[in-house]
């Protein structure tokens, strides 16, 4: 017998939702690269939203922490909605820096923030249901997918830094059961204004105020996971602090991964209102996606020492500016000698969002680069330079625009990016 299961004419293997399930895009890139980093090429590699830990290590009070957790037999099942402890430190936590006020049994912890995004979509969206999200977004169309909702896709410009307005939106909330929004938006790491998420509420609430009691309400998921890493003047905005009237039907999105740089620690939480995160409880205690015992035990105790964090954030947030910063120069300088790149100042996160607009140029063997994935491979292969395509994200495959994460870079190196990026550029003709 052969374990190769072979596909019958006309019939599916497995249900239709997995056959049509489109793996991460970035994923696949980062394959590639992997590849071509076994075969001894030295890549820039700015492809993936992770921090290296030799260079952004978590706090080293969190790090002692779990250590001691698991040194403290910390290793049975936790709660399903998450420890009790670790619940109302979040609770506290988010009352002293946001002015939010969700009490414990309204917050809900998981093994980061993906299986909460996953459990709202499951929980507020019945198959057919329409959910509203702009893109460039980070996966809204694979949630859409596995919830078998309909998708409503905002295409957003950078003359709006690729956020939508409420122009953008007008007309699209009337038959939706969710609006997703990310601020700071991944992969921009651009963010809203006041004004600009004020009037998007404002819309929400008055959606919600012609569908009266009786219909299912238009909710908000509001991711939020960079909401300590903004920079300069950039102020981080929630929809709850400006629109009280939004609580009940808005779902928050956070946790530690981002902003202690914890991605593999695995701590996140949602806030939201009580019914909803009642059924978001079930589904993952179902699925049994909590977060490990002993890295809530440690992240409890590492949200009560403010003093910890804030040193830990200033550094932090300091070292990450300066990246950013240091590429958004260097594509401005590029930029000035007459080369099609362009760039978004930084705001917050830890992208910077850059244009390669390098579409009909000729290389020096004469190729014509004929496609945006012409344009990424070239890149790639010549510059040794790795960026996430806009395309990965939603965007159509003809975008310019790309992602640059900094959580992987030495500041050290940024000098040769732009010294190989800009021999490279020098090559292509019209």
């Amino acid at each position: 017998m052969t374990d190769t299961i072979l596909a019958r004419s006309g019939v599916l293997d497995v249900s239709e939702m997995a056959e049509n399930l489109i793996g991460s895009e970035i994923i696949k890139l980062a394959a590639e690269i992997q590849e071509k980093t076994k075969n001894g090429e030295q890549i820039f590699n700015y492809t993936i939203g992770d921090f290296n830990p030799e260079i952004f290590p978590i706090p080293e009070d969190l790090n002692r922490a779990i250590v001691e957790a698991y040194k403290n037999h910390n290793t049975n099942y936790p709660a399903a909605n998450g420890m009790a402890e670790l619940r109302k430190v979040v609770s506290a936590f988010l009352n002293e820096r946001e002015g939010l006020d969700y009490p414990a049994d309204q917050i809900l912890i998981s093994g980061g923030a993906r299986p909460l995004i996953y459990a709202t979509y499951i929980t507020l969206l019945d198959p057919g249901d329409t959910v509203v999200f702009p893109v460039p977004s980070w996966n809204n169309n694979h949630y859409v997918h596995l919830s078998s909702a309909r998708p409503v896709m905002i295409e957003t410009r950078p003359e709006n830094n690729f956020l939508p307005t409420v122009k953008d939106l007008e007309g699209k909330l009337k038959n939706a059961t969710l609006l997703a929004l990310c601020s700071p938006l991944n992969p921009t790491g651009t963010v809203y204004s006041r004004d600009q998420l004020a009037e998007i509420c404002d819309m929400v609430l008055e959606e919600n105020k012609r569908r009266g009691p009786d219909k299912k309400p238009l909710y908000m998921m509001y991711d939020q996971i960079y909401w300590v890493l903004t920079f300069g003047n950039t102020v981080h905005y929630n929809p709850v602090s400006l629109r009280p009237e939004m609580k009940p039907y808005t779902i928050f999105i956070d946790g530690i991964s981002k902003s202690l740089a914890a991605t593999g620690v695995r701590v996140g939480w949602a806030a939201g209102p009580m019914n909803v995160m009642e059924k978001m409880k079930s589904i993952l205690s179902h699925i049994g996606a909590w977060a490990p015992k002993a890295e809530q035990v440690a992240t409890a105790n590492y949200l009560s020492q403010r003093e910890s964090i804030n040193t830990f954030l200033s550094t932090f947030r300091r070292e990450i500016e300066e990246r950013l910063h240091g590429f958004y120069k260097g594509f401005m300088e590029l930029k000035k000698s007459g080369f099609r790149v362009d760039a978004i100042a930084p705001q917050a996160a830890i992208y910077l969002t850059v244009q390669l607009d390098l579409k009909g140029l000729r290389t020096p063997e004469g190729n014509v680069l004929a496609s945006q994935k012409d344009v990424t491979r070239h890149i790639l292969n010549e510059a040794r330079l790795a960026l996430v395509p806009f395309s990965a994200f939603g965007s159509g495959e003809e975008s310019p625009w790309y992602r640059l994460s900094v959580g992987t870079c030495n500041k050290s190196e940024i000098p040769d990016v732009f010294a190989s990026l800009k021999k490279v550029l020098s090559g292509l003709k019209k």
